[in-house]
């Protein structure tokens, strides 16, 4: 059985997909025992016979699956879960690249502490990168935000660090298979599938490791979810924590401060993004539906109300998150 399966769902991304495989292929030995499932979500471009190529030039290296209709990332996800043999799993985007020593970095973690979850940091790819890019970290940009480098048991930790960093992608935590089960996947047809699913996988865990190098060139392109936001992605985003608001309810996690604010301050990075993405060019205004369905959804999965975080920000002298927060949460609706 292999100890790894790195799962790459494909769509529409020949451009990209012999660098991407690439980078992972080229990290394994004779006796990796890493499993690299590449499925084809019914791409219209060159993905499919470039993913056949690809295998045969490296026999015995890629699995290949295909849908028979298009399902989307999460539905390519979860056939992906369903196929994979790995003690560990390791989503990677095909238009993303693990760097050089990644795989190796996460052997020897796993063979020394065998942590339920792995988070690793990540660097922002570029095509043409300015100085500007530079000057704000994309070189090496957290994913998590709590102890590093040591073996940490307990999963309260390991929620709270993930969504006080609000780097919720699913390409940057390596975990047990077994976490998943039968009963956790990615949700099909929605938006910000990543943020549903990563703190429901993550309340699973019984321990973590965090590693913080960036294992993973995360490829900023146009076209992708943040790049080009409309109404039903602003929806989806504002209510992705909704399942697990309601999970934290019944966990242990729920009563611990450094969860609940971690989850209210992340909720509230929803609602504000969502709100600019619905509201006029240059105003706070929203449609008076949209903007009432944005706030119920964040103080339906904040375990603060809006003048406890309010307070919570002022005594931690951030005033203009604080002031940003209010300013969108009290956003006038159009008439």
């Amino acid at each position: 059985m292999p100890w790894l399966s790195v799962l790459v769902p494909i769509y529409n991304v020949q451009a990209y997909l012999r660098e991407c495989l690439t980078s992972v292929v080229e990290q394994l030995d004779d006796d990796s025992g890493v499993q690299i499932l590449v499925l084809d979500d019914c791409s219209t471009d060159g993905s499919w016979p470039l993913m056949q190529e690809l295998s045969q030039r490296w026999p015995g290296r890629l699995q290949l699956l295909r849908h028979e209709r298009n399902g989307g990332l999460s539905a390519a996800r979860n056939t992906l879960i369903e196929a994979a043999r790995g003690d560990y799993l390791w989503f990677l985007d095909s238009d993303d690249k693990l760097l050089p020593g990644a795989i190796a970095g996460l052997r020897t973690i796993v063979h020394a502490h065998a942590p339920d979850v792995v988070l690793c940091d990540f660097s922002v790819w570029r095509e043409r990168p300015r100085l500007k890019h530079r000057l704000r970290g994309e070189r090496h940009r957290r994913s998590f935000n709590g102890p590093a480098r040591r073996l940490v048991r307990g999963g309260c930790l390991l929620v709270a660090g993930m969504l006080s960093a609000g780097e919720l992608h699913a390409w940057s935590k390596i975990s047990r298979r077994a976490l998943w089960g039968d009963d956790l996947r990615f949700p099909v047809g929605q938006h910000f599938e990543d943020m549903t699913t990563m703190p429901l996988m993550a309340l699973r865990a019984e321990s973590f490791y965090y590693e913080p190098v960036p294992w993973v060139a995360y490829r900023r392109r146009p076209g992708s979810i943040l790049a080009s936001m409309s109404l039903s992605k602003a929806l989806d985003q504002s209510a992705a924590l909704l399942p697990f608001a309601q999970a934290l309810k019944t966990s242990p996690c729920g009563a611990d401060p450094r969860t609940r604010f971690s989850l209210a301050r992340q909720a509230a990075r929803n609602l504000v993004g969502a709100m600019r993405s619905v509201c006029q060019p240059g105003a706070v205004d929203a449609p008076s539906e949209v903007a009432e369905t944005l706030r119920r959804n964040f103080l339906e999965t904040s375990p603060l109300t809006p003048r406890a975080l309010a307070r919570a920000y002022f005594w931690r002298g951030w005033w203009g998150r604080r002031h940003r927060f209010l300013r969108w949460f009290n956003a006038r609706p159009l008439p």
